[in-house]
């Protein structure tokens, strides 16, 4: 046999062996029905907590998320907070956002570093106030990613600046300043130093008369439709 026709035989060979051989179907491995069915309550946890689509109207606020105005009403019968002054507070902290965090400084500008402060969530509560809050209520599970918890959360903290320093939970203008300051801060007048933050508590007071007349037109709705369930 010449030297072509051992080459060309080892060749045939070779080929052969490689058609034998054949690469794992990755595919046949997978199973889609799981893989679509994680991506769905991926995608359903994060509709869960998407912000309101108009949250400077306060019916069309619930009538799209159709859970919060039973949370709001209970922390106003709990805390005495009026609805439209727990939701401006809501949205000057967090703007609804669930997961809100204070924006992270950079350092030479690709650096991250530390967060200014612990405040997370709808109410931008800090670690240490929300384990008061938990402690005291003994609602030990409270979220602040979960709206309700967050509501409560600041009912509760409106009534403590009612009781330590005489502000009205009406009193949109003067409880964000305690919000903002600490019951201790405001009670020393520390924003009496910040004209940026009494700008910021105007506002949120404003917010709130907004708020309050936009409900007068949807109340009687959202309670009847409240009532039914």
């Amino acid at each position: 046999m010449s030297a072509g026709s051992s080459l060309s035989r080892m060749f045939r060979i070779d080929v052969i062996r490689m058609k034998s051989y054949s690469l794992p179907n990755h595919r046949s491995d997978q199973r889609p029905g799981f893989f679509w069915g994680l991506l769905m309550l991926l995608w359903l946890g994060g509709c869960a907590s998407v912000p309101p689509s108009q949250p400077s109207n306060l019916c069309a606020l619930f009538e799209e998320k159709d859970d919060w105005y039973e949370a709001s009403i209970a922390a106003q019968k709990t805390w005495g907070i009026p609805v439209p002054v727990q939701m401006a507070i809501m949205k000057q902290e967090s703007a609804f956002v669930a997961d809100a965090r204070p924006p992270r400084k950079w350092f030479l500008g690709f650096i991250p570093l530390s967060r200014p402060s612990s405040a997370y969530g709808y109410s931008q509560a800090l670690d240490g106030t929300w384990d008061r809050y938990r402690e005291s209520t003994g609602h030990t599970g409270a979220e602040r990613d979960d709206f309700a918890d967050s509501a409560d959360f600041i009912g509760w903290y409106a009534r403590m600046s009612q009781t330590e320093l005489g502000i009205s939970t009406s009193d949109a203008y003067r409880q964000y300043l305690a919000y903002h300051e600490g019951q201790g801060g405001y009670a020393r007048g520390s924003y009496l130093k910040k004209a940026w933050l009494q700008d910021v508590a105007r506002k949120v007071a404003g917010t709130a008369d907004r708020y309050e007349r936009q409900l007068d037109g949807c109340k009687p709705d959202l309670d009847e439709e409240l009532a039914s369930n």
